[in-house]
């Protein structure tokens, strides 16, 4: 293909710095006071490398890239492109979203168009590099097609051909593949590492956010491991691999085993006083109370043991058993060091005990350990009728998660504190109520 988006502006030279943020503090204020989500981060972004955001929820790395675009405004620092402070969207950036965010009512071509209109390109010129940017990306054939006529990978490629057809700079992901089934994700990886390492391509560097440990290793030249509550740099590391990338070469997998003993270790400022924490303070992992169950029965009698093995053992991806594992350790049944877990003495107890014994642990560890849990099931224990609407705690969650992730964090709450019997949900009218059984549970725990 020899397509190129016309009016390139002069490359950038290799290594010369794009973006800058310096000390950069976000706080989010609350109900229950201010949130801080980063703290002191700074980062730079150099011509010719792409860059992934790794970490937790609660890292903060999707509040990183949104102050990168300019689309917040730190609390404290600067965010700068190629010298200058922002102090509005940034100029060279675009970015690609998780959720696609295309409008069902246009085309594929009109939805490519959105930037350029937005910016007063004439409408014979939009046409023209929106064919373009569809063409490079490979939707050639699709212009005329409505969103709920494309796949979720076709949904995804008018994302990156909206982003591409405005000539950022810099290219702006957030989890772009998360969406996508797992081989319409690797696909669209690889097509975005050739596009990379082409003259087409007219993008001077990628920051990347992503959970995906494999993926960042696969895609970046350097990774940044961000630590949660508050986002903090735990390590900066350079990958050094040429590509086309092996997963199964041994020095891939090295690097990928490094990151994990880096996010599963824990420093001083990830650990939150649990009972003075607020509810969005301390993000719940994403796991299942049977997954969680199921796991901590699995390591009973076991001693210490690699995490990359339990997933192995168990034909699990290791980021899809990651949160059981951090619930775990969230919860206090479980310690994480070093890539490894073990669980604790209280965890060995759960695994072995019966259903209202180990009911009545996890009851007591998720009020102590999960504020969301504990916020719900107070808060609605405290109105007069038993009742709260949901929408309570997803406003309150919302000035720190995306939408997406508000709702995760409230089906979660949900089922921790449903088996923990301090409360149930009616999703007819979408609102939480006080469990009758909410002290026994509790009391018999005493016993």
């Amino acid at each position: 293909m020899t397509t190129t988006i016309e009016e390139r502006r002069p490359r950038a030279l290799p290594g010369e710095l794009l973006i800058e943020a310096d000390s950069v503090t976000k706080t989010f204020s609350t109900p229950e006071g201010e949130l801080p989500v980063l703290d002191g981060v700074s980062l730079q972004v150099h011509a010719g490398e792409v860059v992934a955001l790794l970490g937790k929820s609660g890292s903060g790395k999707s509040t990183l890239l949104r102050a990168i675009a300019g689309l917040l405004t730190p609390t404290a620092g600067t965010i700068s492109h190629r010298g200058q402070r922002l102090v509005g969207p940034n100029p060279g950036t675009a970015m690609v979203f998780q959720s696609f965010a295309l409008l069902p009512w246009l085309t594929v071509r009109q939805n490519v168009e959105l930037g350029l209109e937005a910016k007063g390109v004439d409408r014979a010129r939009r046409r023209d590099r929106a064919e373009r940017a569809i063409d490079l990306i490979g939707l050639d054939g699709f212009e005329d097609a409505y969103p709920k006529e494309l796949s979720g990978g076709m949904r995804q490629r008018v994302g990156f051909a909206r982003a591409l057809v405005v000539e950022p700079e810099v290219l702006l992901m957030d989890e772009p593949f998360s969406a996508l089934d797992v081989l319409t994700a690797e696909n669209l990886r690889g097509e975005l590492m050739e596009l990379w390492g082409s003259d087409e391509f007219p993008i001077e560097s990628i920051v990347l956010v992503t959970h995906n440990i494999e993926e960042a290793v696969l895609l970046a030249d350097r990774v940044v491991i961000l630590g949660s509550n508050p986002g903090r740099i735990k390590l900066e590391l350079p990958i050094g691999l040429a590509r086309p990338r092996d997963r199964h070469d041994p020095s891939f997998e090295q690097l990928v085993n490094r990151i994990y003993e880096v996010m599963t270790g824990r420093l001083p400022a990830d650990v939150v006083a649990p009972m003075a924490a607020t509810p969005a303070s301390v993000p719940l992992p994403h796991a299942t109370v049977d997954g969680l169950s199921g796991l901590a029965e699995l390591l009973a009698g076991r001693g210490r043991q690699p995490i990359a093995d339990t997933a192995e053992q168990l034909t699990f991806e290791v980021d899809d058993l990651l949160p059981v594992v951090d619930a775990l350790e969230l919860l206090g049944f479980a310690s994480v060091e070093h890539g490894s877990v073990e669980l604790t003495e209280p965890g060995r107890t759960f695994a072995g005990a019966d259903i209202q014994a180990s009911k009545q642990m996890f009851a007591r560890a998720v009020l102590q350990h999960a504020p969301l849990v504990r916020a719900i099931a107070n808060d609605v224990a405290r109105e007069a009728d038993g009742t709260l609407k949901a929408r309570v705690f997803r406003d309150v969650l919302r000035r720190s998660f995306s939408d997406g992730e508000t709702q995760v964090q409230l089906d979660v709450a949900s089922d921790w504190g449903r088996y923990a019997e301090q409360f149930s949900y009616d999703a007819d009218h979408d609102e939480f109520l006080t469990d009758p059984d909410r002290d026994r549970v509790l009391l018999e725990g005493d016993g």
